[in-house]
């Protein structure tokens, strides 16, 4: 760390905020980096072997090469996009090399992956050459559907995107320049539509001529605004016909007719600013010289060019969009590219051209007029998100945008001309593309956009623990809320000396000996256990020296919103510490459930993981019912399987009798998910064996929620997968208490601690 502070913050203090230690520490933990690579066939027996290797690969190789189209089939190109960058111009940090642009190329093959199942692999290559650096990409090309250039300066971007899209028979897409100008001008389109204005009368003011500006301003004149209606500025002025200085043949290609000669003259009367370019660079006497109705585009990163608030000041009746989260209409490329190649390596484009650009930016657009799914719209920085001013982007997570833009890409490919696998049938493509992600990712964040919105106090029982402290300056640096530290001061104050960090303001610490609240705290234990055999010392023991009881207490007396727990003790002492002071709710079932996440067969919850040992039938029918309603909250559609060693009665025993039981419970209430069993895992997760096997199982689809006949099997499942796949797991969750309270597992990591207790904030948010 030569050039950055260990504890430097990285964003700023209305944002999610992280350290340099925080970023550093996630591309360290575990394997270094973002990527890996997985295999998609079974290569155990020398059988395996000999058909995917040698001598069964030579079929496909032969086949090939009498039918170049047949890679298609028989390799991953048709979904391997390559994300090449020298690292001329990494994000705002200017000339770092190709070495250095390699965490932004993995994080850039990450979003594909996350976003549209988009498989890609990061190629940095090292030299400023542009013959060098388009060779290099041109003979790579037979691996990949497409390349995505990346983080390369201007102007030589522009000759590298021309002659590689001439050379190859692949789509390829600089995303600096036209992943930001597809989605500036969907927002484009819907603010046009809502000040009433004719995209081919508007007059536009671009600031800034890097490869982005030109992007946007080449794109809006292909889709009909008037050339004459667009100027162009740099550093040195408005881009006029007839200048010299500064000049190259990109920028001259946008000259305007035009007298104006400073940003400000070129502004007076203009109806919209696009900026990409510094912070500050618009002033609010520029925005009063605009035309009623203003449309900004400040997207300079990470400070606009005019915050919303400067510019809605000098006139409350604009619309404005930045390129930040913490803002209304944010224009981010993650809206863009991941879908557009989606949709174009799925026809097999040979190129993206702008026909296919103009349709990704109308598909976005017109999702944006929409109504907003619940969950989306949760996350909307407290205010729900409806088409306005203020919502004329789709939130980057809506689910629906897979389905959207994708589809929308394709056509056009289709109706251009450049689609070498026409689909026939795009109502098809767009449903099997809504199932292709798992939801719960988006569901996750939009529960913490939730908990930004509205910040809660979350108190971490164990303070004192070095990981504990991380996990609760991460939870404060993230926006979620206050943080409070159960523990002593001093050895608080010590641990984070000791991390190197500075303690940060809005960090709470109470001493449990010492808090002026434990009177309050043991009166209130001891009306609860009187008539159990505590006496008024024992509560009064507890408080001052069980930190799990004291935090308890502060949240079941309303002096904290929800508190975490588990480091520094089992999962059932910590628990019993919970229970002491927090209840079950009235008539419910307490139990655990875990989420187990795995990036190729997506999320399943299991449960119960924490709690019966060998639950009854009214319990597991209980259990299922509050598992199906947690996995529509993560946004699937509940499929419940009850699990057992028994398959509908093969073979036979005492536990399958009880989860048959449950089984005509459910029956009996008519609930509104699917659910069976009793069956096997190998049954419940495989739709193909049940359908030779029991056709009459009532499961549609793989199984999304497993409800297992007892503890013993829960956690041999829950402790078990994880260690055997990558898939990774969160919980035991507590479901069923009166009061939002979470437990992490001993081994628990900064991550972690910091998941469950934004997970325990939301909780406490009144729905």
């Amino acid at each position: 760390m030569d050039d950055v502070a260990k504890d430097a913050p990285l964003g700023d203090a209305r944002t999610a905020r992280i350290t340099a230690e925080e970023a550093l520490a996630l591309h360290a933990e575990g394997r270094p980096g973002k990527l890996e690579t997985r295999l998609t066939k079974p290569l155990v027996t020398a059988r395996d072997l000999s058909l995917a290797y040698s001598p069964g690969v030579a079929e496909p190789c032969l086949h090939i090469h009498r039918n170049p189209a047949l890679a298609y089939d028989y390799t991953s190109k048709g979904n391997f996009v390559a994300v090449v960058s020298n690292g001329t111009a990494v994000l705002g940090l200017g000339n770092l090399g190709a070495l250095a642009a390699k965490p932004v190329m993995e994080g850039k093959v990450a979003l594909f992956k996350r976003f549209a199942d988009v498989d890609g692999m990061d190629l940095c290559v090292a030299t400023e050459d542009v013959d060098e650096f388009v060779a290099a990409v041109r003979f790579l090309g037979p691996s990949f559907g497409g390349i995505n250039l990346e983080d390369i300066k201007a102007p030589e971007c522009f000759v590298i995107e021309q002659r590689l899209r001439e050379l190859m028979d692949i789509p390829v897409f600089h995303d600096d320049q036209h992943g930001t100008a597809i989605v500036a001008a969907a927002g484009l389109i819907n603010a046009l539509h809502l000040t009433g204005r004719d995209i081919a009368e508007t007059r536009l003011v671009i600031n800034g001529a890097g490869a982005a500006s030109i992007a946007c301003a080449e794109l809006l004149k292909a889709m009909g605004m008037r050339p004459e209606n667009v100027v162009l500025c740099d550093t040195k002025g408005v881009i006029w016909r007839g200048r010299r200085e500064g000049m190259n043949q990109w920028k001259s290609a946008h000259a305007a007719e035009t007298g104006a000669r400073t940003l400000a003259e070129a502004l007076e009367g203009a109806d919209v600013f696009f900026g990409l370019s510094v912070k500050g660079a618009l002033t609010q006497e520029m925005v009063r010289a605009m035309a009623p109705k203003p449309i900004i585009f400040a997207m300079a990163n990470p400070d606009p060019e005019i915050t919303p608030e400067e510019a809605k000041a000098a006139r409350p009746d604009c619309i404005i969009a930045t390129g930040r989260s913490d803002y209304p209409n944010q224009v981010n490329n993650v809206l863009g590219f991941p879908f557009i190649f989606r949709g174009a390596l799925d026809v097999r484009a040979s190129t993206i051209n702008d026909a296919m650009k103009i349709a990704a930016a109308e598909a976005l657009a017109m999702l944006a007029r929409e109504d907003v799914p619940e969950e989306v719209s949760g996350a909307g920085a407290g205010k729900a998100l409806r088409f306005g001013p203020d919502y004329i982007i789709p939130n980057a997570f809506d689910p629906r945008l897979i389905s959207r833009v994708p589809p929308a890409v394709a056509k056009a490919a289709m109706d251009s001309g450049v689609a070498r696998r026409p689909l026939m049938d795009l109502r098809r493509y767009a449903r099997e593309l809504a199932s292709r992600l798992d939801p719960t990712a988006a569901a996750l964040e939009a529960i913490t956009e939730r908990v930004r919105a509205n910040p809660r106090r979350v108190v971490f029982a164990e303070g004192e623990e070095e990981k504990v402290i991380r996990a609760a300056i991460a939870f404060r640096n993230a926006g979620y809320g206050t943080p409070v530290l159960i523990g002593r001061e001093d050895r608080i104050h010590a641990s984070v000396a000791a991390l190197g960090l500075p303690m940060p303001d809005g960090i709470e610490i109470h001493n449990a000996r010492l808090s002026e609240s434990n009177r309050r705290y043991a009166e209130f234990l001891y009306a609860r256990r009187q008539r159990q055999g505590f006496l008024f010392r024992d509560c009064q023991r507890l408080v001052n020296q069980d930190r799990n009881v004291f935090a308890a207490c502060m949240v079941a007396m309303g002096d904290a919103d929800a508190m975490v727990t588990g480091v520094t003790r089992s999962y059932s002492v910590a628990l019993e510490g919970v229970l002491t002071a927090i209840d079950p709710e009235p008539g419910g079932v307490l139990f655990g459930l875990t989420l187990m996440l795995a990036s190729r067969s997506g999320t399943v919850l299991v449960a119960d993981t924490a709690i019966h040992e060998r639950p009854d039938a009214p319990t597991l029918a209980e259990i299922a019912t509050k598992s199906a309603a947690a996995a529509r909250r993560l946004g699937h559609e509940p499929r419940v399987a009850f699990l057992s060693f028994s398959t509908f009665g093969d073979p036979k025993g005492v536990i399958p009798g009880s989860i048959r039981d449950a089984v005509k419970l459910l029956d009996a209430r008519g609930v509104d998910f699917e659910y069976d069993g009793e069956m096997g895992a190998d049954v419940a997760l495989d739709p193909a064996l049940r359908a030779a096997l029991y056709p009459f199982c009532r499961l549609t689809g793989p199984a999304n929620v497993l409800v297992c006949p007892g503890l013993h099997a829960a956690h041999i499942l829950t402790k078990a997968v994880p260690r055997l796949t990558s898939a990774t797991s969160i919980g035991p969750l507590l479901v069923g208490l009166s009061r939002p309270a979470q437990i992490v597992p001993v081994e628990a990591g900064v991550n972690q601690i910091l998941e469950v207790a934004c997970l325990a904030a939301h909780t406490a948010i009144p729905r």
